[in-house]
């Protein structure tokens, strides 16, 4: 006889699925037809299948630490193909989401973010921040007035600041750049730059910190609920590493291909973005920071602005014109094709908004300042630096997070055998 199971379904989680997007799901009755279309579900043991009846079942332990959450690539040919209309492929994503939630430090972190309610005051508190940054240490004439609020050229507070001008940002040095008519626009002189540092080092220090506690405890349930791995975690992890930048199994997705090539310039695009931000901190922060500090008498190797056409500059544009075309067709699609695209809930709708618009803030920045139109420059400015640490501060606990959960599961998957078709 066999032996008898009592199961203990997990409300809460049945409710967070089908708020998170996971709507339909108690449509499913098991016919399998998800497992069978799916070109990335291995033979033996194929998902989604499991994963469905595992979320009607509530079986919060057994989905968090299921590597095959993430073997799904939300190409979403099993939700267009289910007879039922459960939408397989948005109930693994909606479980993705809860997972961020579920190890997420400290959880009420992971609760805002799922929950739209509370994106007001997400918003707010960096936005605070940032004001509270700009009133403090924006310099100021010697009436006290905020310097970024004069913008003519020919302002004897312009002409003394730009006189006065060393270090990191070099000055105009043309007889037009210092007509009458042109406006002088600095971000330096708006939020300055400093300030944006030591926000972005000592405030990355704390929420990855935090991030890791996440990361960690999704890794343990991993190791805690598979098999022993038989491969090294280093090596696992390079040919997950490898996969990942290939884009290899995106293309065996068929009736969301299009998402593949929309998807590689996103992460190309946030690679780029991050590359120049990278190599601006190291390149000409440090040494500029290093010499205030009297340790080393080390000359930037290149002066701010850049040069319309600098290897920096031109990578932080096409940077950004990836993400704003990556994240442009993402959004079209879901917006036209909601049914054939999936991945419609708020997690996810919110991550792809806000990466697109931070790549979209950025590239308005650069083109208003170049226009000379001041103020616009700056309000492109700080709603761009905004929507940079809402992304950042807030990582751990929304889909940007899939960037490592992902890359963990995937590796874990690698190392036991247990890997998607290829």
């Amino acid at each position: 006889m066999a032996d008898s199971r009592l199961v203990e379904p997990d409300l809460e989680l049945i409710r967070e699925i089908r708020k998170a997007g996971g709507g339909e799901l108690n449509r499913c009755y098991q016919c399998a037809t998800c497992s069978v279309v799916c070109n990335l579900s291995p033979d033996d043991s194929p998902f989604p299948r499991k994963e469905m009846i595992l979320a009607q079942w509530g079986q919060t332990e057994r989905l968090v630490s299921d590597p095959d959450i993430w073997l799904c690539y939300q190409c979403n040919d099993c939700s267009i193909h289910c007879p039922r209309g459960a939408r397989p492929s948005d109930v693994l994503a909606a479980v993705r989401s809860f997972t961020y939630r579920f190890f997420s430090f400290p959880s009420f972190m992971g609760k805002a973010l799922a929950n739209p309610k509370f994106l007001p005051i997400l918003f707010l508190v960096p936005a605070l921040i940032l004001v509270a940054c700009i009133y403090v240490s924006a310099p100021r004439t010697s009436d006290g007035d905020f310097l970024f609020m004069h913008t003519s050229m020919n302002d004897p507070a312009v002409t003394e600041y730009v006189s006065e001008l060393h270090g990191v940002v070099k000055p105009p040095d043309t007889a037009a750049d210092m007509s009458e008519s042109a406006s002088y626009i600095d971000f330096n002189i708006f939020l300055p730059h400093s300030t944006v540092d030591v926000l972005f080092v000592f405030g990355n220090i704390v929420i990855f910190s935090f991030a890791a506690i996440g990361f960690s405890r999704f890794r343990r349930s991993l190791l805690a609920a598979g098999r022993k791995p038989e491969m090294s975690f280093v090596s696992s992890l390079a040919a997950t590493l490898k996969e990942i930048i290939s884009h290899s199994r995106f293309f065996k997705c068929d009736a969301n291909r299009p998402r593949s090539w929309a998807h590689i310039m996103l992460l190309s695009g946030f690679v780029g973005a991050m590359v120049t931000t990278g190599a601006t901190f190291v390149f000409i922060f440090i040494p500029h920071y290093l010499e205030l500090l009297g340790i080393e008498q080390i000359q930037p190797f290149f002066l701010l602005p850049f040069a319309f056409f600098h290897p920096v500059k031109i990578l932080g544009a096409v940077s950004g014109i990836l993400l704003c075309v990556g994240g442009g067709i993402i959004i079209y699609r879901r917006w036209t094709d909601r049914d054939n695209v999936g991945a419609n809930g708020y997690a996810d709708n919110l991550f792809v908004w806000i990466i697109t618009l931070t790549g979209l803030t950025g590239m308005m920045a650069w083109l208003i300042r170049a226009g000379g139109i001041a103020n616009l420059a700056y309000a492109s400015y700080y709603v761009h630096i905004l929507l940079v640490f809402f992304l950042l501060w807030y990582m751990p606990y929304s889909k940007f997070a899939h960037m490592i959960y992902r890359t963990l599961a995937l590796a874990y998957a690698t190392s036991i055998g247990r890997e998607a078709e290829s």
